[in-house]
């Protein structure tokens, strides 16, 4: 995980603050460069860090080279493969000489813009990027189609342009970078629109394509469906699909343990709840990380003032704690077991997170800060529990079920974001599918999905990168979205099939994600196919931490 910050001004150079370096540095702290140029009368600065998870050694950024004097590239992201093949080198080093070898060879008569859109078009895997063509004198930035990395930008009262993967917060004005395709800012134009005293606009250009375009004919069927069952052709397709993803995202995960410890350092951790989603990520992890490499479930449970009182009752001398009646440390616990059973070979270490609410009071600004430009009480919400949840500081229980502090080492984690949006997971669907059928269903669903960069993933990736690790989003591979969105609706979830046909085992779980229940079925965790749907911030209890009217969608106090 890296940290972009880049500024284009005609009033000189403009670096961040020592509070913005600071959140760049948590993100990417095995480097960091600062690099100043200067085209005319217009001043470009960049400032970016690296966390290193690619190749054998550190890439500094920006990166450069001397083949392609003053461009530049500011990479954060993981390329997987350009055109199809896999990387397995550093991957900042590949896309900037495959970009700039580009438009050191285009013809006069090409368009820049073109040039860019073809060469990020060869890329597979989430990012955010500036990149400057010192030929054409133009800054070219933006996120993947999906939208996985936080990219944002500001222009301030003098028409100075400041891009960045966070902000310091303390100053206004900071907004998303939409995940709909490239945008370019010509340095040269840029300078006449301050000579003429208007704003600069960047210009966009859409993607060539996208994992999310959806051609699907499903809205013309509106019958009962065949069921889903383990022998399914979609339940054997996305157990494909999940098994390539992950292959792609934890297969090379470089050791970087500084601890001395009798434990061997997990280099893989999950953002664990104990629910579908997540369990079955660990569960196919199981099968592809090396039979020696512990993995870390990361599960966290909050003191709620709220909804944690201790009973009148209870005597005093009772071990009492609101942080194992949290509904995701039950489930948690319980999947946890089931891991346990269905994998025994492997180390699983169950890292209890518990956040007392003074100590959520603390950090309570902070998430305020690092969410921002969101600021609803339910992003507050949300966000806190994926803060603490991957800052790793919690209790594991020793053979003897001794408790133990322990903090995560793993840089890399897992999450089982995007699997409710293309599967059907939320109520809200099976609310559509009751009032209009297939077709309110697969609208449902589509909309969903086409706003998971602007309402989660910028949001999500500021938080949990905070503490120097990368958050890897398996069911948000472009080939596994491509088909789910293109599948017919049924094949995903279990919504309106015929009652009289199903399957005696699996035709008892519920329609909500009904594809992935029978792949868990499939794989031995029928406990975990039965999970039922919970909000994190439910789940969690991190749900209206104070007393009050407050809803989730009233701004931040």
């Amino acid at each position: 995980m890296c940290g972009i910050f880049c500024s284009v001004s005609a009033a000189g150079h403009i670096v961040p603050s020592a509070r913005h370096r600071d959140l760049l540095q948590r993100r990417g702290p095995d480097s960091f460069k600062e690099l100043k140029q200067q085209s005319g009368n217009v001043y470009l600065t960049c400032f970016s860090t690296v966390l290193a998870l690619r190749g054998d050694h550190t890439v500094i950024q920006p990166v450069q080279h001397s083949d392609y004097p003053d461009s530049f590239l500011c990479w954060n992201g993981e390329a997987w493969k350009y055109d199809s093949t896999p990387i397995f080198g550093n991957d900042s080093e590949i896309v900037f000489a495959s970009v700039s070898r580009l438009f050191a060879n285009c013809a006069v008569s090409s368009s820049p813009s073109s040039i860019m859109q073809d060469a990020l078009s060869h890329i597979t895997g989430p990012y955010a990027f500036a990149y400057f063509d010192s030929k054409s004198d133009t800054l070219f930035f933006g996120r993947d189609p999906l939208g996985r990395r936080s990219l944002m930008y500001r222009v301030d009262e003098n028409g100075s342009f400041t891009l960045s993967t966070i902000s310091d917060s303390t100053e206004k004005g900071w907004e998303e970078v939409e995940a709909d395709g490239i945008y370019s800012l010509n340095l040269r134009s840029f300078h006449e629109s301050m000579q003429q005293k208007e704003s600069s606009k960047p210009t966009c250009i859409p993607y060539l394509h996208s994992p999310n375009t959806v051609v699907s004919s499903a809205s013309t069927h509106d019958t009962s469906a065949s069921h889903l069952s383990t022998s399914s052709p979609s339940v054997l397709k996305i157990e494909d699909l999940l098994r390539r993803s992950l292959d792609l995202r934890i297969s090379n995960i470089p050791s970087h343990s500084q601890a001395v410890s009798s434990q061997i350092p997990a280099s893989l951790a999950v953002l664990f709840s104990g629910g579908l989603d997540c369990t079955l990520l660990a569960r196919l992890s199981h099968d592809t990380l090396d039979p020696s490499q512990p993995i870390d479930l990361l599960n966290v449970a909050f003191e709620n003032p709220r909804v944690h009182r201790r009973p009148a009752n209870a005597d005093s001398d009772e071990p009492w704690s609101p942080f194992e009646l949290c509904p995701d440390r039950i489930t948690g616990r319980a999947s946890f077991a089931e891991l346990q059973t269905t994998c025994p070979s492997r180390t699983w270490r169950f890292v209890a997170i518990n956040v007392p609410y003074q100590e959520f009071l603390t950090h309570r600004t902070e998430v305020i800060s690092l969410i921002y430009p969101h600021n609803t009480e339910m992003d507050l919400s949300i966000a806190s529990a994926l803060y603490f949840a991957s800052r790793g500081q919690g209790v594991v229980l020793s053979e003897s079920q001794e408790a133990t502090s322990y903090t995560s080492e793993a840089r890399v984690l897992l999450s089982g974001l995007g699997a409710d949006e293309l599967f059907g997971g939320y109520t809200r669907h099976d609310t559509a599918f009751r009032r209009h059928g297939f077709t309110g269903l697969l609208e449902e669903l589509n909309l969903d999905v086409e706003r998971l960069g602007k309402r989660n993933l910028g949001r999500d990736d500021r938080v949990l990168s905070n503490w120097a690790r990368e958050t890897r989003f398996p069911f948000l591979d472009e080939d596994l979205v491509s088909w789910a969105v293109n599948a017919p609706v049924w094949e995903r979830c279990g919504f309106g099939e015929d009652q009289t046909t199903l399957d005696s085992e699996t035709g008892t779980l519920e329609p909500a994600k009904k594809v992935l229940r029978c792949l868990a079925w499939k794989l031995g965790m029928k406990n975990v196919a039965a999970e039922k749907k919970r909000a994190i911030q439910f789940g969690a209890r991190t749900a209206k931490m104070e007393v009050g009217k407050s809803k989730g969608t009233h701004t931040i106090a």
